[in-house]
């Protein structure tokens, strides 16, 4: 696996290139959350619908989530954008269950020192509309090895409206903790997780299209 090597001065001028590129390609990037958010560490678990979405979540590193945050991403596209790496991606490859199980316990190592670490439970990019989403279930073994770490859903919506340029809406829900979630083991507690983050979801999706959206704030 590709482990994350932050760099604090690539970090620095990387952002500056970061925050023009998203007022180039995005009218506004919209954030909601529920409330002041859980202190570092947690497990973010998101949906995963575009190549953008390790750039928003960067995006909301510098803005409203501000911990020592890490994110596990595709090997391949690791590999393809490697200065993710200095900006906390680390690696996974769920072609290999040996480098599932190496990647699964660096981000448990990460965990235990206090940083938080995001999450695309879907493994792979997949189409906004796209239901089930069809979680993997990483989360839950992270939350079974260290249970006292809360799982905090978060849904990305990308929206066309009045203007030229998409917009981005983002919803981050309470803490959950396996004890919140249906089932047994681990699979059915996923099932539990997936479901909860698809109505979550679409309930965002829903207030977008309504136009119920003004306790949302602009990013950008």
């Amino acid at each position: 696996m590709i482990h994350a090597k932050k760099d604090v001065v690539f970090e620095k001028l990387f952002s500056i290139f970061h925050k023009r590129m998203l007022a180039f390609s995005f009218d506004k990037i919209y954030w909601q959350a529920p409330g002041k958010l859980h202190t570092s560490p947690c497990i973010f678990v998101c949906n995963h619908s575009s190549w953008w979405d390790g750039l928003i979540y960067y995006q909301l590193t510098k803005t409203v989530i501000q911990q020592d945050l890490y994110i596990m991403m595709h090997e391949q596209g690791l590999k393809q954008f490697p200065y993710f790496k200095k900006l906390g991606a680390f690696s996974i490859d769920r072609s290999s269950p040996k480098g599932m199980v190496k990647t699964m316990r660096y981000a448990e190592m990460l965990l235990k020192k206090g940083k938080s670490v995001w999450i695309f439970p879907q493994g792979d990019e997949y189409h906004l509309e796209k239901r089930p989403l069809q979680f993997q279930p990483g989360a839950l073994y992270l939350q079974e090895k260290l249970p006292e770490i809360p799982i905090i859903p978060v849904c990305f919506y990308y929206s066309f409206a009045h203007k030229r340029k998409p917009e981005v809406w983002i919803k981050t829900g309470n803490p959950l903790f396996s004890t919140e979630l249906h089932g047994d083991t681990r699979m059915e507690k996923t099932l539990s997780l997936e479901k909860i983050c698809t109505d979550a979801l679409d309930v965002l999706k829903n207030h977008v299209i309504n136009e119920k959206t003004k306790h949302f704030v602009n990013l950008l």
